[in-house]
Order: structure tokens, then C-alpha cells, then sequence
């Protein structure tokens, strides 16, 4: 770090501000690109805060996290170390669509994470308010950030990762507080000047958090039981020291229990009183998460609403209650809690509150998550739109990456659709109409076969070595796993065993493959000793053997799909030059040339995905831009 001549002046390549999930892994990925990185953070004790469920992956979800880990990054490392329970999302149904999912300690992967931070080169860590913007008029372009104390931080390139704190107000009940979330104060100068300074469209969004209660009073023997999952898999593809101690207590349960007509009634005599049912709210909230009064509301016919009872970690009492968000007042909230069976003593540590925070309309954005306006500014997380640990790390390792190379003046580079679930939600958030909390699900990924939780590293690892994320360790064990799957691939493809190629055989299981004790299970119609030693050599782990039963079965679905996005990747290539004028264009409509003016799409493939815009008005779009390559051709 270069120290200017002024005591309070200090030089850095690339700031982040926010110590969430974003801010980690964006100052991870700036710091691993060799970048000089700044991470500005409210509170320092606060870094990775798991300020609703402490529990990382799900539906899709688990998918980013494991792309994630492919792309170098270290939510998945940390959840690693911090796991008391796991889980396999939806292994009953395909390969296609399992999620892994880590209920954690809360404490452990705050203090893992932050620990990870503290030790990365390149990165330092101040505990500080970031206010002001510090403006370089004579190019419109922001250099550095001015913080409470009165320090001056310039930068190269800087990412904004906010979460809910933005002018964040806290709700429970008809009371309000100002807060960034309960027990921190709220960012007011930087939202402020966002407006101000930027001149940045800004939204509001409301999401929430259920109470917690103390196990001690709670009668376990009224719930049913859920234990963990007997995987040996984990989030993270390679074997490296993590640099934090694993949780003790690796497995801890959770229990699942209904709510009743009794609890539904506590609601419906008090609904005035949730500040959502009375205007007090202005932002909107998430859908695919509704408050607990929002599903007795809107779903009448449901008398009974499950509920999962999660451990907090392995040092504390205090459960999570999954499924009873709510911002009614305290009291309520103590009988809405003590009307469910085996809750009835039920004591409230931590009361539910909903709160409400700005946002930056995500359009403002481009595939690399830079922001149009300002060609060094980055913004990730809950500032974008959406909602969730995993889509806030997965966007801030983006940013770190792109802003890390704007500082050191290359180009910033976009994850596409086809690669990643990342780049599907980037894709959504900078192209479609985004009103509500955006939330990551596999149905919106239209090539999620390729896009599978076990394969991550076979699609990103290079990408990210290329890109300066993954370490040459790293590196090297996947390039390892990666010949030793091509290898078992040919053979299973050249040697036949029964009238047939072992990978006919693989085909028919399915993708459930699991072994114990290097034995194929039952549904192979020939013993392990009459494979090819070469064959069993390439199965000595468990997800190699998964792998291979999963891609044989695949295969014709997966050739399919391929042709489907060879046909992206055609659209794709037709690039659209960041300044181009649609009002040349005749035969558009002019609802079309408004939301493409609006989106600014950066290709032909980007524009197909732009709401109302019809395929005649592409085929238009695309004549033109061939008839302007044309033209440059012929000038140059």
C-alpha cells in the first residue's frame, strides 16, 4: 500500500465496501487477481454475518456455491468448516436438479470468514463508515471513497456491496428503527449520496427474518425429528488445508412442526397490526419467501404451515424458527409462537422484524455488474435486487473479478448463461423487469442439465485459472480429476462386458450411482473384479463413479441441449456496440426500442431475453448490425 503525502490520504486498486457475503468474496477475488484491496466495513466483528438463516445453499442455490468453489472463491470453503448438518436437496428426483445444502454455526463461519480475509494477500480490513464519493470532475469517474473519520481511500475501481443496509429501517410491528439490520446502525450519508453524487435510480425492497427461541424451552418430543444426511460430499471440489478448524460437532439436528388454526387466528385478529397490511412498508418483498401473515392471508385453504426448528450453531440454545418471517409486534409474535404444538413455553430470544432498504434498479448494470454511468464501478448483493447468501457471493466474486481488471486496465469479462447459474441471474437481474427480490431457482436456467452441482468444476475451473481465480494448486488437482475422468470415459466407452460397453451398463442406472466399499451397487449386471484393472484404477473415489453414471445417462439429453446453445453462442457473437441508436432502426415498435434502450443489451442473444421484444424485431436488429459490420469493414 502506497501512503500519500497527507497522513489521512491512502492508495489502493480496488475498495469494496460491505463486509457481507458480497463484500467477502469480491475483495477475495480482487486481492487473488493481485490486486491492492480495500474492504470497508461497519463492524469488523460483523463480517459475514448470517443475519437470517445460518444455513448456506438449497434449490439452486447449493449450485452457486459449488460454482463458487470451482471460481476460487470461499463461501464454500467456510461452509466446509462450519456445516453441522447436510443435506441433499431433491436426491429423489434427477441428478439435474439435487442442491446441496449445509445448515451451519453461525459463529463459526462468521469467524472462519473473516479469518480467511485477514490472512489474504493484498487485502486489508478497516472498520469504518464509507460517506462520500470522491469525484473526478474532469472525466465524470469515481476515485476513492471518503469515510467518517475523515480518511481518504482512492481507488482504481471500486465495488459497492451494501446488503440491506442502505437507509435500512427496521420493522416490528407499528414500531420502526433506523438499522442496516437488528444490532448495527444503517449506511444513511452513502444512500444519500448515491442520489446525490451518482445520480443513480434507486428502489426500495423489503425482506425479513423469523424469531428465535431458546431450546431449553422447547418439548422436542411433539416434533418430528430430521437428521443429516449420510454424504460424504461437501461444497468445496479440492483437498486443501482450510486455514480455520472444522466445527466439532459436525452433525446437529433439526426438527420440523405445523402450525395450527390457532396460530393462523393470532394473525387474522391482528393483521392491522403488520405494518405491510397497514402502509407502513413501502418496499415490496420477496414472493418465493412470503411473511408468516402473508401465507394465512393469501392461503386460506392451507390450514397448516410446516416449520423447521434449526440449531444456531453448536455453542448456543438458540434455534431458528424456517417458515414463520413475520413483522407483527412482540407480543403477538409470543402467541403466535407459544400456539404451536411443543412451543407452548416457548421463550423469544431474538424477536422477527421485516426491514426496509434501498436498492439500485439492477438495468443500470451490465453483464459484468459495472454500472453504465461510471466505467470503474461495481455494485453486488442486495443492492442489485436480489435475496440470498449464495447469489450475493456468487455476484461479488464477479465484481471483485471484473473491478480488479478495470484496475489494472484489461477488460472485465460476463459468465454466460450456458455456463453457470451465476450468469443466469446476472443475465436475469441486467435484462429483465426486476420489481420484487430476485431469487435463484433451477427452473431459471433453461440448460440446467449441463448446469448440475456435481460438475461445476469441469465448467469453470478453466475459466477460472485463465482469469487469475484459481490457484495453481488448485489448478493442478482439477486438472488431475479432470484426466482421470476422460480416461475412464474412453474406456467405459471401448470395453464391453456382457454383450455390452460398461457405458451402455452406466446409461441404465439412471445417474444414481452410489458405491460403499468400491462395490458397484446391484442394478450393474456384472461384479466389480470383471472390469478392466485400468477401469477400477479411475474409480478409486466415489464421485468419480457418480460422475460417470451421471454423464452416460445424460449423454443424448445433454447432445440435445448442445445444440441449443450452439445456437446461444451464434447470438452471442453478434455484439452490440455499447452506444449503438435503435431509433435507426425502422419497423420497431416503440414499446420494443424503449426496453432496448433501457436494457442497452451487450448481443443479439441478450436482446432475444428483453420482455416484449419479438423475434421479427431481432431478424430487424440483426440485419442491421450485419449492414454496420459491413460498413466498418469497407471504411477500414
Amino acid at each position: 500500500m502506497n501512503i500519500n503525502k497527507n497522513f489521512n490520504e491512502y492508495n489502493y486498486n480496488v475498495i469494496v465496501i460491505g463486509g457481507g457475503h458480497a463484500g467477502c468474496d469480491a475483495a477475495m477475488a480482487a486481492a487473488r487477481l493481485g490486486a491492492k484491496t480495500l474492504l470497508i466495513t461497519i463492524n469488523m466483528d460483523h463480517i459475514a454475518q448470517m443475519s437470517c438463516n445460518p444455513a448456506i445453499g438449497g434449490i439452486a442455490k447449493g449450485q452457486v456455491v459449488r460454482e463458487i468453489d470451482a471460481l476460487g472463491g470461499v463461501q464454500g470453503r467456510v461452509t466446509d468448516a462450519a456445516a453441522i448438518q447436510f443435506r441433499m436437496l431433491n436426491s429423489a428426483k434427477g441428478p439435474a436438479v439435487w442442491s446441496p445444502r449445509a445448515q451451519c454455526d453461525r459463529h463459526h463461519f462468521q469467524r472462519a470468514m473473516k479469518y480467511e480475509l485477514e490472512r489474504q494477500e493484498n487485502l486489508d480490513i478497516k472498520q469504518a463508515f464509507a460517506t462520500k464519493f470522491i469525484m473526478d470532475k474532469a472525466n465524470e469517474n469515481i476515485v476513492g471513497i471518503e469515510t467518517n473519520f475523515a480518511d481518504y481511500f482512492y481507488c482504481d475501481a471500486m465495488v459497492i456491496c451494501s446488503g440491506t443496509f442502505l437507509n435500512g429501517l427496521l420493522h416490528y410491528g407499528m414500531q420502526n428503527f433506523t438499522g442496516g439490520r437488528a444490532g448495527d446502525p444503517a449506511s444513511i450519508d452513502l444512500a444519500n449520496n448515491l442520489k446525490s453524487q451518482l445520480d443513480l435510480r434507486i428502489g426500495r425492497l423489503k425482506t425479513g427474518t423469523p424469531p428465535r427461541i431458546l431450546a431449553k424451552t422447547i418439548d422436542f418430543s411433539k416434533m418430528e425429528y430430521q437428521a443429516s444426511d449420510n454424504f460424504e460430499e461437501q461444497f468445496s471440489h479440492f483437498t486443501t488445508e482450510n486455514v480455520f478448524p472444522k466445527a466439532e460437532h459436525k452433525e446437529m439436528p433439526c426438527y420440523m412442526v405445523y402450525s395450527n388454526d390457532k396460530t393462523a387466528e393470532v394473525v387474522k385478529e391482528n393483521i392491522q397490526k403488520a405494518p405491510m397490511y397497514s402502509g407502513k412498508i413501502e418496499g415490496i418483498g420477496a414472493r418465493y419467501c412470503p411473511s408468516f401473515e402473508d401465507k394465512v392471508i393469501r392461503f386460506p385453504h392451507h390450514e397448516k404451515h410446516l416449520l423447521y426448528l434449526e440449531p444456531e450453531g453448536e455453542f448456543t440454545e438458540e434455534y431458528y424458527i424456517n417458515g414463520i418471517s413475520t413483522s407483527l409486534p412482540p407480543e403477538v409474535q409470543n402467541q403466535m409462537i407459544q400456539s404451536v404444538e411443543g412451543l407452548e413455553n416457548a421463550v423469544i430470544s431474538r424477536y422477527a422484524y421485516a426491514i426496509e432498504y434501498d436498492f439500485i434498479f439492477p438495468d443500470q448494470l451490465e453483464r459484468t455488474l459495472m454500472t453504465k454511468r461510471y466505467n470503474n464501478l461495481f455494485t453486488a448483493g442486495q443492492i442489485n435486487g436480489t435475496s440470498g447468501y449464495e447469489e450475493a457471493a456468487g455476484q461479488g466474486l464477479v465484481a471483485g473479478m471484473n473491478a480488479a481488471k478495470v484496475a489494472a486496465g484489461k477488460t472485465p469479462v460476463e459468465l454466460s448463461r450456458d455456463t453457470s447459474y451465476i450468469g443466469v441471474m446476472i443475465d436475469d437481474l441486467v435484462t429483465k423487469e426486476i420489481i420484487e427480490p430476485y431469487r435463484l431457482f433451477t427452473s431459471r436456467a433453461e440448460y440446467r442439465l449441463r448446469l448440475r452441482q456435481d460438475n461445476t468444476d469441469l465448467r469453470l475451473c478453466e475459466f477460472a485459472h485463465q482469469n487469475g481465480l484459481l490457484d495453481s494448486e488448485k489448478y493442478l488437482q482439477f486438472v488431475e480429476y479432470k484426466g482421470k475422468l476422460e480416461n475412464s470415459i474412453y474406456i467405459a466407452k471401448s470395453q464391453k462386458v456382457k454383450g455390452k460397453t460398461y457405458w451402455e451398463h452406466l446409461r441404465l442406472l439412471k445417474g444414481k450411482f452410489d458405491i460403499e466399499n468400491e462395490q458397484p451397487i446391484e442394478e450393474l449386471p456384472f461384479d466389480v473384479n470383471e472390469l478392466e484393472l485400468d477401469f477400477v484404477n479411475s474409480f478409486s473415489d466415489r464421485r468419480a463413479m457418480k460422475q460417470l453414471a451421471i454423464e452416460a445417462h445424460y449423454e443424448g439429453y445433454i447432445r440435445r441441449e448442445n445444440q441449443s446453445v450452439n445456437r446461444l453462442n451464434k447470438l452471442e457473437k453478434w455484439r452490440i456496440p455499447k452506444n449503438f441508436d435503435y431509433n435507426e432502426i425502422k419497423g420497431l415498435r416503440n414499446e420494443s426500442r424503449m426496453k432496448l434502450c433501457k436494457v442497452n443489451p451487450t448481443s443479439l442473444a441478450q436482446a432475444t431475453r428483453i420482455d416484449g421484444v419479438t423475434p421479427a424485431e431481432i431478424a430487424l436488429l440483426q440485419v442491421h448490425l450485419k449492414r454496420l459490420q459491413n460498413k466498418t469493414e469497407n471504411n477500414s
